[in-house]
């Protein structure tokens, strides 16, 4: 199910651009998490033309917090119609070209506002879903003063 995935790359952990928001209590649990495994094992999502993160917003600020400088990231086709933005949000309708401009302008949604799916045969499936993992060891990423 990787045919969205237009490839994985070491990207440089600033050039991400995130469009929401993310939880301290979550990034402050996923850093536990990644220091105990000593592993990333999914790649964050962005979309491949401006970077901006469609899942991966808390690994991102743990990778961050961890002096991480660059991290794999599955870069997608975000033109492609099979990409679609929902919302955990009732009654809210985001747009792709609504996150790009967040993204862009450094305007963020609230955490939890979009949820990227791809639809197959009818079914939506959580983008994280059709990322393949990459289980990148996280000690030669880690910055060594």
């Amino acid at each position: 199910m990787q045919v969205y995935v237009a490839k994985i790359a070491f990207m440089s952990i600033g050039s991400l651009k995130p469009h929401e928001e993310f939880s301290e209590e979550r990034v402050e649990e996923l850093l536990r998490d990644m220091l105990e495994r000593g592993v990333l094992i999914k790649p964050i999502a962005a979309e491949s033309r401006y970077g901006v993160i469609l899942d991966g917003h808390h690994r991102v600020e743990a990778l961050r917090r961890l002096g991480v400088k660059e991290v794999p990231v599955a870069l997608v086709d975000y033109d492609d119609e099979r990409i679609v933005v929902r919302s955990w949000r009732e009654g809210f309708s985001p747009s792709k070209r609504e996150v790009i401009e967040r993204a862009l302008k450094g305007s963020l949604y609230p955490y939890k506002t979009t949820r990227h799916v791809v639809v197959i045969d009818g079914k939506e499936l959580h983008i994280s879903e059709v990322v393949p993992n990459v289980y990148y060891k996280l000690k030669p990423l880690l910055v060594q003063d």
